[in-house]
């Protein structure tokens, strides 16, 4: 008989819902259970496209001797960390604080029935190994230890709650003395933890940090420094050359095994590919290499024929495993390739992928990547670049068709807000740039969405499943979701974009800013109380929901001329600048909306003719300023926020503000141009 995660709208908690152990959802029954019967709560944190939870699912949580421990020693609660942010960070931490060890998942806790965490691990296998104890055994040993050594229990549990509450220590700034300190320590900080020959940063295993690549695209743009450039072109290169790109179908996995791209953990996740995509557009922009953007292009493609929704809103992930084995959707075996191609396409692919390498995965696999560039294959097999362009693609289109066919690794289909918002920024961004309208149309399909279905009452949900929307939205849910609005409006003008980013920033004022010592906490003052209520500053995985509000706040406090939004923008990076200044790392996103407030971005508001205005945006889309917000409100005459409510005129007008600074308009779009060409613009 299903157990109660099959009333739950998380794929990942649905994927429990056979297992013979006694789940809850996370809630208010399964606290008084234990409560009332003085069980402590076994709590597993994990999601639907993780591997090692799977592996932790098939030999523990499916096996009936197992699960008849769990049930009588525990009250087992499952959360999905995609759908429960809030607490996966909690836990995360208090992992941390227990075992000072770096979390992850699956995320096992063993707590009393207050919610306190006393014992806590990750994965852990049915039977003793890899160094770690029986899972059974674990059960037993940690039973034992909660009815026997209470008051230690209760001693420790007070001073990691203590340790949770507690906020890092930071010397307080007024906005008046921010610098640029935290950027230029975090651009040092990178360079020497940069790989030269492979790109990224530190070693294995390796993941993309778009956030750092931004911070450092920006910095280059903005000052010309060369170095900041090749750290971001040649990590963009390797990551679209190695394998976690993934040649056939696009898009990228989430993280490199290894130090050099080769070997992907095989999950692929919206949040990476979205701020990816703009970076890829952003590149081809800035270079013209054609490469980048067939990166963007073949990643935009996946996006929109794998991962949205027939009502718009964006799917959350790719399982690693199909047919229970990881990668085994993209991997090839011996001779299959070659059976697939004509002879003169294996020649080409097996230099140009590997395959003439000794296998790459597990031993006896290839997994594709790029080993040899095109030109080389050309040049000694005396074939010109364009035939052996051409046989790549043949035999490429090929390869696709046959991986088709095989069993397709699961996906999870519920639809977050901020993964949602990410993906909507970044296409809309690599939409505007790339001159591609229906990438355009695919972010503002999601956005719709959102506000059709996530947006009800004034508030945002955090997550929708077959109609189903619930759980109160969190700081990321608003942060992201007004910035990919101002990207919106940018790409794709509409009035009523406006109206939804001033009602997101009221919320966020409103419901989520800390007004004694500023900066935002992750839940809003009406959510549900917890054991802590983190106020998160770093960018993990995705960016900081902190410093994603600070720099759209400022952003939208220029365009709409409101100084609220403006204060708490500088009131929130006050917040956490000394913990910036000190230890950078993790702080890209946040030296980003720093060095707007210390530069405010540029913003150009087009008004006039719909075709003229769409040429004159165009144009200035084809020199990349990333802070600059390029408006095109075209022939729009419904009523606007007062910045940005020029008059209409039968030719374009063109209406420059720096900041609270503002020029007469411009006619002319040669002199518009020169005027965005001066070092100080953006």
């Amino acid at each position: 008989m299903p157990n109660r995660l099959a009333q739950e709208t998380s794929p990942y908690l649905q994927q429990h819902s056979e297992n013979p152990v006694d789940w809850y959802a996370w809630g208010h029954e399964a606290v008084a259970l234990a409560r009332a019967t003085d069980r402590p709560i076994l709590l597993s944190i994990g999601y639907s496209a993780c591997h090692w939870c799977h592996v932790m699912a098939h030999e523990s949580f499916e096996d009936a001797e197992v699960a008849a421990v769990m049930n009588r020693l525990y009250v087992n609660v499952k959360v999905d960390r995609e759908e429960r942010p809030d607490l996966d960070q909690i836990y995360q931490s208090a992992h941390h604080l227990l075992t000072r060890r770096a979390g992850g998942w699956p995320l096992t806790l063993f707590l009393t029935p207050d919610g306190t965490p006393f014992f806590a691990g990750t994965y852990f296998p049915k039977t003793p190994r890899y160094n770690l104890p029986g899972f059974v055994d674990l059960l037993e040993r940690v039973a034992g230890a909660y009815a026997r050594k209470r008051g230690e229990i209760d001693q420790q549990n007070q001073a990691l709650r203590d340790a949770l509450a507690g906020e890092p220590e930071n010397v307080e700034h007024s906005p008046a003395a921010l610098s640029s300190a935290p950027g230029d320590v975090l651009f040092r900080l990178l360079e020497s933890s940069f790989d030269p020959q492979w790109g990224g940063f530190g070693g294995a295993p390796k993941f993309p940090h778009p956030g750092d690549l931004a911070f450092l695209l920006r910095r280059h743009i903005a000052s010309g420094d060369p170095r900041a450039r090749q750290m971001v072109l040649t990590t963009l290169d390797r990551m679209a050359a190695g394998g976690l790109y993934d040649h056939l179908g696009g898009g990228f996995s989430r993280y490199s095994v290894d130090g050099q791209w080769m070997i992907p953990h095989f999950e692929k996740m919206l949040y990476d590919n979205g701020p990816l995509l703009a970076l890829y557009a952003e590149a081809a922009v800035l270079t013209g290499a054609p490469r980048y953007r067939q990166v963007a292009g073949e990643t935009a493609a996946w996006v929109m024929r794998e991962m949205q929704s027939p009502q718009g809103g964006y799917f959350s992930s790719l399982d690693a495993d199909s047919e229970g084995e990881e990668g085994k959707f993209y991997v090839w075996a011996a001779g299959e390739v070659e059976a697939l191609l004509s002879a003169a396409e294996f020649a080409v692919v097996s230099r140009h992928y590997g395959l003439d390498q000794p296998a790459n995965f597990e031993g006896r696999h290839w997994h594709l990547r790029v080993a040899t560039d095109l030109q080389q294959i050309a040049d000694r097999a005396g074939l010109g670049l364009a035939e052996c362009k051409h046989r790549l693609a043949c035999a490429r289109a090929k390869l696709a068709e046959a991986r088709e066919r095989r069993v397709r690794p699961a996906r999870d289909d519920k639809i977050l807000t901020s993964w949602n918002a990410l993906m909507i920024a970044g296409m809309a961004r690599a939409g505007m740039l790339l001159a591609r309208p229906d990438w355009v149309d695919s972010a503002r399909r999601a956005s719709d969405f959102l506000r059709r279905t996530l947006w009800q009452g004034g508030r945002l949900l955090a997550t929708c499943k077959d109609g189903r929307a619930h759980l109160n939205a969190y700081l990321d849910d608003y942060a992201f979701l007004l910035n990919a609005q101002l990207e919106l409006l940018q790409a794709d003008f509409r009035a009523e974009d406006i109206d939804w980013a001033i009602a997101l920033a009221d919320v966020l004022l409103d419901q989520f800013e800390d007004p004694d010592r500023g900066g935002f906490f992750f839940t809003s003052h009406d959510h549900e109380s917890l054991i802590a209520r983190p106020k998160p500053a770093h960018d993990n995985a995705t960016p900081s929901g902190n410093a994603v509000a600070a720099y759209a706040l400022q952003r939208l406090g220029h365009l709409v001329g409101e100084p609220r939004y403006l204060d708490a923008a500088a009131r929130c990076l006050a917040a956490f600048f000394g913990m910036a200044q000190r230890a950078p790392g993790g702080f890209a996103t946040f030296a980003i909306a720093l060095e707007e407030h210390l530069r405010p971005p540029t913003s150009i508001v087009l008004r006039g003719p719909a075709g003229e205005v769409a040429q004159w945006h165009a144009r200035l889309l084809s020199r990349l300023r990333p802070a600059t917000l390029v408006i095109p409100v075209a022939e729009n005459r419904l009523p606007l926020p007062a910045p940005l409510d020029h008059p209409y005129s039968e030719t374009v007008n063109a209406w420059v503000c720096k900041g609270v600074s503002c020029m007469p308009p411009v006619t002319d779009r040669a002199e518009l141009e020169r005027i965005c060409s001066a070092p100080d613009i953006g």
